[in-house]
């Protein structure tokens, strides 16, 4: 079967953000000499965007302190460190996100800097801000990723004298190239995992460090949430702290695998899992070439790319489930 991936839709989806990634890069480093944490606040996915971004912070930088937020647990919580030194960044994809929208209000009157990302001018979110950053109509999923990546990276570079610096911002604008390519080279893979799974109604997928953001992303944003699937993501580190004991020989499990430093969480957990159960589906950013990724960088981009990978399987299974991505029970349609 011939991909159906769109790539020239895929790149032109990116246009707005790779426009804007020296201008993520500018405020960062005008920002780096007035603050001394950040603080990252987003529902769903982009909140899981964050998290890789979180992860490399506290990874590369004794400078700056780094916590990450849902919006409405972040007012509630209402820290008490808000202050001049403080950068909060907002992130919502439409700039429509009740709790996201309401959080820019809630900070409206403090002293930290607040920043936002999102795709249109002529949202609440970028209402509520000054000078947000837009990733255009219909961008990418890894768009924010980017112009976080751009953003945080100037901070270190500034802070930190981070030397991946460089090596980003000139890898980041063949990144949409690299996500185009992987989508439509796992089409035949994509097919076949997905028949595979067609049956299931229960999947646990893990994943360590940064990967988690796409164990999250495709389990609760996409197969929870698209395909009503009791879809479970689950963090290496803690698969042996209770739930190895659910697998049995004909339990699905998707691993994640990474090239960053929690790799060997990974490895522990894929050698088990290939004692105990046949079903196992591996995904595994090394074996992916991303030509104009820098070596280094690919640990920072990877989430992004094997998304590329496992979104396929998702556009299968609203096929073999007739239950198109865009079928909703209660969101937008609801009070909740």
């Amino acid at each position: 079967m011939a991909s159906d991936v769109d790539t020239h839709a895929l790149l032109q989806s990116y246009a707005a953000t790779l426009g804007l990634l020296d201008t993520a890069a500018a405020r960062g480093r005008s920002l780096a000499g007035q603050i001394d944490r950040i603080h990252l606040v987003g529902c769903g996915g982009p909140n899981r965007a964050m998290l890789p971004v979180e992860y490399w912070i506290e990874h590369y930088s004794s400078a700056i302190e780094v916590r990450r937020y849902f919006p409405a647990e972040f007012m509630r919580l209402n820290p008490k460190r808000l202050d001049a030194r403080t950068l909060v960044i907002l992130g919502s994809k439409s700039g429509t996100t009740p709790e996201t929208v309401q959080a820019a209000e809630f900070l409206r009157d403090r002293p930290c800097h607040v920043l936002a990302i999102t795709e249109k001018a002529d949202s609440p979110l970028a209402s509520a801000v000054d000078a947000p950053l837009l990733m255009g109509a219909g961008s990418g999923g890894g768009s924010m990723l980017m112009l976080l990546l751009a953003l945080t990276g100037a901070i270190m570079a500034e802070r930190d004298n981070w030397e991946l610096f460089g090596p980003l911002m000139a890898s980041l604008p063949n990144l949409p190239q690299v996500l185009a390519d992987v989508s439509a080279a796992s089409d035949r893979r994509s097919a076949e995992d997905a028949r595979l799974l067609k049956d299931d109604r229960t999947l646990y997928h893990i994943a360590a460090g940064p990967m988690f953001a796409t164990a999250y992303v495709w389990g609760v944003c996409v197969l929870m949430e698209m395909q009503w699937m009791h879809s479970v993501p689950l963090e290496a580190a803690e698969f042996f702290h209770g739930p190895f004991e659910i697998v049995d020989n004909n339990t699905p499990i998707v691993l994640m695998k990474g090239e960053d430093p929690s790799r060997p969480l990974m490895e522990r957990v894929e050698r088990f899992c290939k004692k105990y159960t046949e079903r196992l589906f591996i995904y595994d950013t090394a074996d992916y070439e991303m030509p104009g990724i820098d070596p280094r960088i690919r640990p920072l981009v990877g989430p992004q790319v094997l998304q590329s990978a496992l979104r396929r399987i998702s556009d299968r299974l609203a096929v073999w489930h007739a239950h198109p991505l865009s079928t909703r029970r209660y969101m937008w349609k609801t009070e909740y």
